[in-house]
């Protein structure tokens, strides 16, 4: 078997291994090992060959790393998921009273309840989201 190929299914076996524990470090050693692999198939003696895949594993874990480990990481105040419909404007598309409703919220349809109970939202009014309870908005129509 050429050198170039178990130094590719190296590389595919780090890659992999990364799949499961998401660390960007199994996946530097796949950089690595591919590295090696193209030096393999120009015909560079073994010794070069492992040369070259440590240096490259060692640059990828000391420039790469860092930087991907920045990116994946959101920054303070960042606000996700439903926690960042809440304040948000919605349009009522049935009525909405303390039991039930419906809204079209963030460009889709969501069950929604009035925040105030005696509060009944006729369809077409424009409402500001509460909260988010589970699957259902929480709105109120702000007093004009």
């Amino acid at each position: 078997m050429p050198a170039w190929l178990i130094w590719l299914i190296v590389s595919g076996a780090f890659a992999a291994a990364e799949a499961v524990t998401l660390t960007l470090v199994l996946v530097m050693f796949a950089g690595g090992a591919a590295a090696a692999a193209i030096v393999a198939a120009f015909g560079a003696p073994v010794v070069l060959q492992c040369i070259v895949a440590i240096v490259a594993t060692i640059a990828l874990l000391g420039v790469v790393r860092p930087v991907a480990r920045r990116h994946l990481v959101l920054g303070p105040g960042v606000v996700t998921g439903t926690d960042a419909l809440v304040g948000t404007e919605a349009i009522v598309l049935s009525k909405v009273d303390q039991h039930d409703g419906r809204v079209r919220l963030n460009g889709a349809e969501w069950s929604a309840r009035a925040f105030d109970p005696t509060q009944v939202l006729p369809a077409g009014t424009v409402v500001r989201v509460i909260h988010i309870a589970g699957a259902t908005a929480v709105v109120w129509q702000e007093p004009r």
